[in-house]
């Protein structure tokens, strides 16, 4: 069995008791960084042993996970805080458990995602998680689809590029674009900023964040309408309008638009003038 346990994001009171059992009970728990759930492990007093997997040995860790749900272990992966595969390594290994029929079962729990999402104060009905924005040139591609998001779009950032993604969405998404970040949720300095993006990027310009961030845009009017179709009869009368004869109307949208000249023609002359 292959276990996809939900950690605290920082207050420990979180954990569920089914997610503390699961880790008592698996052989091993794969681990996103082994010091960070160490101290977890330490603090509810479980002995179970820990391998690392974090993204820079997924691959090869994904292989040794499976040998040994393959030989009968039970495995919990978990990262360093809030449901694994969210931004975090572990869907590559999940893909490959349910592809050889292995059962891989959730232990749902705290996610950051979610817990700013329902405490910014906007539209939860329909959303879009977005991750960590690129540092890469894919960046500006990323925030103009951000723009255009009929839905609320919820980010992950760090406190030290916190500001510069804000300028970033509100300079392609407008100022006045309702936001909420939140800030150290569920610690003990938990913070929500809400109001429009400059309200927001002003109170962090002048107060320099800490501890990680969620962004929680509302949604955005979307991408501006397509100009509607403006038809061979729009056009021919565009040019009866001003004056141009029927015969040189006709001729003119024939040659924009491939059009019979004939056929022109003979709409031309129907329609009023």
């Amino acid at each position: 069995m292959l276990y996809i346990v939900a950690t605290p994001i920082g207050n420990l009171e979180d954990i569920t008791a089914r997610a503390l059992r699961i880790l008592r009970e698996v052989d091993v728990i794969a681990a996103e960084d082994t010091r960070v759930t160490k101290n977890l492990l330490r603090h509810f007093d479980i002995p179970t042993a820990l391998i690392r997997f974090d993204a820079h040995v997924e691959h090869r860790g994904t292989d040794g996970v499976l040998s040994r749900l393959r030989e009968g272990q039970s495995v919990a992966l978990v990262s360093d805080a809030g449901t694994p595969l969210l931004s975090d390594p572990g869907q590559e290994l999940v893909a490959a458990a349910a592809l050889e029929g292995i059962r891989v079962e959730p232990i749902p729990g705290a996610s950051a995602l979610l817990a700013a999402l329902v405490g910014a104060g906007l539209p939860t009905g329909r959303f879009v998680f977005e991750g960590f924005l690129p540092r890469t040139s894919d960046r500006r591609e990323r925030v103009g689809e951000i723009a255009a998001e009929r839905r609320s779009v919820v980010l992950y950032e760090s406190p030290h590029r916190l500001v510069e993604t804000l300028q970033d969405l509100a300079s392609a998404c407008g100022s006045g674009r309702a936001c909420a970040v939140g800030r150290e949720l569920t610690k003990k300095f938990e913070e929500f900023v809400r109001g429009s993006l400059a309200d927001v990027l002003a109170h962090f310009e002048e107060t320099a964040p800490r501890g990680e961030c969620v962004i929680v845009l509302g949604p955005g009017d979307g991408a501006p309408d397509a100009p509607p179709e403006v038809t061979p009869e729009d056009q021919l009368a565009a040019l009866l309008a001003s004056g141009v004869s029927a015969k040189d109307a006709a001729r003119q949208v024939a040659a924009a638009t491939g059009r019979s000249r004939r056929d022109l023609y003979a709409l031309a002359q129907s329609l009023p003038r």
